[in-house]
């Protein structure tokens, strides 16, 4: 294959007619999802690892009893149900952070970012694409996670609308917000190779510090303070906020739930993300 078949040709690209780009996008998505669950490891490690931690937990602290109980010993929900919004945040965060930033690093050391560079591709077809399959992947998984919860564990589910309409809007920019983070991450690998190896790392330390697998409020206060600079923590607590009882919100490291704060701080890492895209994001590394 010669050069020239990998590079973009010299002068303006001619401009695709208008909508082309969107179609083009949106056609990816089909591909791209396919693409995720025809690799296992992939699968496995952002798919169905909140569904597997959620059984482990559930299963695991059975008999501890139940978080949450009265001084005579009654009520509170049990340890499945208290872990459940953590699980579907920190899914969310897979689904987006470590899913694309991987995904495209490993394009860019294999040169299919290199070739897509060279072909008359928009770059916004191939957002679409990355997007679209992030979003699929994702309703798909937290849609699953529900079902395992609900039957397997017996988990109650919220019944009350204002509880799914605070679910609909945390969860929309919580996948956004995961999927720019996840493009902006993917500059940071050197090669694909130690793609996992650089981003595993950084989401499990988040979700060991955000009130995932910890209660948040066990952390010491520095720590806490360190997890409040990230958006996981945020997107947990506004979750906890959906499926755990109001009395719950006591404990929560300010008193209350603070869907306020919740949603400017989630705003603001979107915003992050998509200028760090801007500035970082390439066809092929500038170093290569």
């Amino acid at each position: 294959m010669s050069e020239q078949t990998l590079t973009r040709p010299a002068g303006p690209v001619p401009a695709l007619p208008r909508g082309r780009g969107i179609r083009l996008g949106l056609a990816r998505i089909a591909y791209e999802t396919r693409v995720y669950f025809r690799v296992g490891d992939q699968v496995f490690f952002t798919f169905l690892f909140p569904v597997v931690m959620l059984s482990i937990f559930a299963t695991a602290f059975s008999t501890a009893g139940n978080v949450g109980t009265d001084p005579d010993g009654s009520g509170g929900i049990s340890q499945g149900a208290y872990f459940l919004p953590g699980m579907v945040a920190a899914g969310i965060l897979l689904s987006g952070v470590q899913n694309l930033a991987t995904d495209i690093a490993t394009e860019k050391s294999d040169g299919t970012l290199k070739r897509l560079g060279g072909s008359p591709l928009p770059v916004i077809s191939y957002f679409i694409g990355k997007m679209g399959q992030v979003f699929v992947t994702s309703v798909a998984q937290v849609a699953l996670l529900l079902v395992v919860a609900r039957v397997a564990f017996s988990i109650e589910l919220p019944t009350e609308p204002e509880k799914w309409l605070t679910f609909g809007w945390l969860y929309l920019l919580g996948i956004v917000t995961s999927a720019v983070l996840g493009i902006a991450l993917s500059a940071l690998p050197r090669s694909g190779k130690s793609a996992t190896a650089v981003v595993i790392p950084i989401v499990l330390v988040l979700q060991f510090i955000s009130g995932v697998y910890l209660t948040f409020t066990m952390l010491p206060d520095w720590l806490q303070n360190i997890a409040s600079l990230f958006p996981l923590k945020w997107l947990a607590q506004g979750m906890r906020s959906v499926f755990l009882p109001e009395s719950f919100a006591a404990v929560e490291q300010n008193g209350a739930w603070e869907l306020g704060l919740v949603g400017i701080n989630l705003l603001i890492w979107c915003i992050v993300g998509l200028v760090l895209c801007r500035l970082t994001f390439r066809w092929i590394r500038k170093d290569s």
